[in-house]
């Protein structure tokens, strides 16, 4: 089997992804860093159409650069009434250097005159764990809700204030990270993440 250091590399330059993620895996015994700890690039390439292909794509090359057992992450939300928009464009639906508003402000514009009971949507998120020697292995997560009319909450990042989880009449940017962490796609991908990498240490 093979065998690596102490320490697992987030290959995410997104700070709210991170800290999520290393909040996540708090159960492992690897010592979590960031790209910025080594001075990595924080943005490459993701030319896949699927969020599988680009959380690979960019835990090899992390893994590649850095020589660490390396965990990437690639998400988005899928809302039925744009047939399946943002996807994997999630973080450029608004353009290149938009803001968490601006995209938000898009969905929300693009879904004006679609009534409630259409507007059902999924967060998804697939997670990538690649390193030296190993076979390159992928968990996925996913969480449903709905896109409201308005924003709603603070905390979060994305689109979390827009979409809403009726089973707690609350939209995502509404809950406690510990609260997200327990329903959310990432958060339902890190547990099996956990799993794989507890048998990698």
């Amino acid at each position: 089997m093979v065998q690596f250091t102490s320490k697992l590399l987030l290959a995410t330059g997104n700070p709210g992804k991170a800290r999520e993620l290393a909040d996540l895996l708090n159960g492992v015994s690897f010592e979590i860093i960031s790209l910025r700890d080594l001075d990595l690039p924080t943005e490459i390439d993701e030319p896949a159409d699927t969020f599988e292909g680009n959380a690979i794509i960019k835990a090899e090359a992390y893994a590649k650069m850095s020589g660490l057992l390396t965990l990437a992450d690639d998400s988005g939300l899928e809302i039925d009434a744009l047939n399946g928009d943002p996807g994997v464009h999630s973080k450029r639906f608004a353009g290149e250097d938009a803001t968490d508003e601006d995209r938000v402000q898009i969905v929300l514009q693009k879904l004006k005159d679609v009534p409630w009971e259409e507007r059902t949507a999924r967060y998804r998120c697939v997670l990538a764990i690649a390193g030296p020697g190993l076979d390159t292995v992928t968990c996925e997560g996913i969480c449903s809700g709905i896109i409201g009319h308005e924003l709603r909450g603070s905390d979060g990042f994305g689109y979390d204030p827009v979409f809403y989880l009726p089973e707690f009449d609350k939209t995502v940017a509404e809950l406690s990270l510990d609260q997200k962490n327990r329903i959310s796609h990432r958060g339902r991908a890190a547990v099996q993440a956990v799993e794989l990498l507890k048998g990698l240490s």
